[in-house]
């Protein structure tokens, strides 16, 4: 493949407003990247946007809850002239606690924001991206997709759902020119953990945002980026031992135990 050309891309960041989305989109601009920023609160990305300097940036806040979340930010976006060349799916949060005393309706925000918003954005862009072939789609998983995950049992069910279609699209879009990955990060210092509690890191050490975003952006330079990527040598330590040298039972006994103890 090609490099990316930053400067002829025009980017989609979902969960934009802090965290690792505010991260990719401040090192994307720098790049010349122009922007489309996506986030509930429209006070953080405005001031968000006031920072980055030299790129055309769009804002819209949107619940990606909302009812076919595409289709409204596609006619949005198409009212104001604006093209979207690549997207990375970024938004998410997760519940933390024993399955059965969790909120229903909470449960069904958390699948609506970590997958159906993914699968709906990327479908009403993948088809034209495509086509451009010369962008990237990136798909933000987690540590969490690798194993089950006790006591975040549904945001680990989410990751894995959002790490198996993103491989399933990188193989599907070979040959087109268009970069697909899912970045996995491990804990990291965000406002994740103002949602999720923090026992919710199971007592590891987090990382930083820019970390992750490193590791985006060096996947995206190489010439053939695999469908999926971990950050960090002992994450990707994990992710190896938990796919083939631990059983389904002992990895699961593992991070349960790991995140009891965190949680006591």
């Amino acid at each position: 493949m090609k490099p990316v050309d930053y400067a002829r891309q025009t980017v989609l960041v979902t969960g934009a407003s802090s965290g690792i989305g505010a991260e990719f989109a401040r090192r994307l601009a720098a790049r010349g990247a122009s922007l489309v920023l996506v986030a509930r609160r429209l006070d953080r990305l405005e001031a968000l946007a006031r920072s980055l300097s030299g790129v055309q940036v769009h804002t819209v806040a949107l619940d990606l809850t909302t009812p076919s979340v595409g289709s409204v930010l596609e006619k949005e976006l198409a009212g104001r002239g604006v093209e979207v060349t690549s997207v990375i799916n970024n938004a998410g949060f997760a519940t933390h606690g024993p399955f059965h005393t969790e909120d229903p309706a909470r449960l069904h925000q958390e699948i609506a924001v970590d997958v159906t918003s993914v699968v709906d954005l990327t479908r009403t862009y993948i088809e034209r991206l495509r086509d451009r072939g010369d962008g990237f789609l990136i798909n933000v998983a987690s540590m969490a997709a690798y194993q089950a995950s006790p006591t975040m049992a549904v945001y680990g069910a989410t990751k894995a759902f959002v790490l198996s279609f993103t491989e399933a699209l990188w193989y599907e879009s070979r040959g087109t020119g268009l970069r697909v990955f899912a970045l996995s990060p491990g804990a990291t210092e965000t406002e994740f953990f103002d949602v999720a509690g923090n026992a919710a890191d199971g007592g590891s050490r987090r990382m930083t945002a820019a970390q992750v975003v490193d590791t985006a952006f060096a996947t995206l330079a190489r010439h053939n980026p695999p469908p999926s990527v971990t950050v960090g040598r002992m994450n990707t330590a994990a992710a190896v031992a938990g796919r083939v040298l631990l059983s389904r039972k002992r990895s699961t006994m593992m991070i349960g135990s790991m995140m009891s103890r965190s949680s006591a």
